[in-house]
């Protein structure tokens, strides 16, 4: 399970002094924690990869920011942690396999025009997951669809 492998890493991490690794997995399983306690659950491989999907996201929004204020410390070190959460996260699919994807979908609910890229939209999340981010999969259908 993947809760077993981030505990073994958070521990090679701390015997290697690997401090970067060491937070991103802390933080990665105290979001997993908060997630538990919460709902009063035990999360699977899968909610917990959305976790980790969604951290990832915050990490590449907060790099545009950064590379604005020319922080290359800070820049660097988010690029590590996006590396890290990467090992966790399936495989990202490429743009022409969401477009195949998302062309399947159209077909499937029978979308026409803008008017159904929610239904296109909730679909392709449901049989894509945390292989890629909602901000591609939002620009492929919009391309489709218009």
């Amino acid at each position: 399970m993947l809760k077993e492998k981030l505990l073994e890493d958070l521990k090679n991490s701390m015997k290697d002094k690997n401090i970067v690794r060491k937070n991103v997995v802390q933080m990665v399983r105290a979001g997993i924690l908060q997630v538990e306690k919460d709902k009063h659950i035990e999360l699977n491989d899968d909610q917990i990869i959305e976790i980790i999907a969604k951290e990832s996201k915050k990490r590449k929004d907060a790099l545009a920011d950064y590379e604005k204020s020319g922080r290359q410390d800070l820049i660097d070190e988010i690029k590590e942690e996006i590396e890290i959460l990467a090992e966790y996260l399936p495989k990202q699919l490429s743009v022409e396999e969401v477009e195949k994807i998302v062309k399947e979908v159209i077909g499937e609910v029978g979308a026409t025009s803008m008017k159904d890229m929610g239904k296109v939209m909730k679909s392709a999340k449901e049989k894509i997951g945390a292989s890629s981010d909602g901000r591609t999969i939002n620009e492929v259908v919009k391309k489709l669809l218009a």
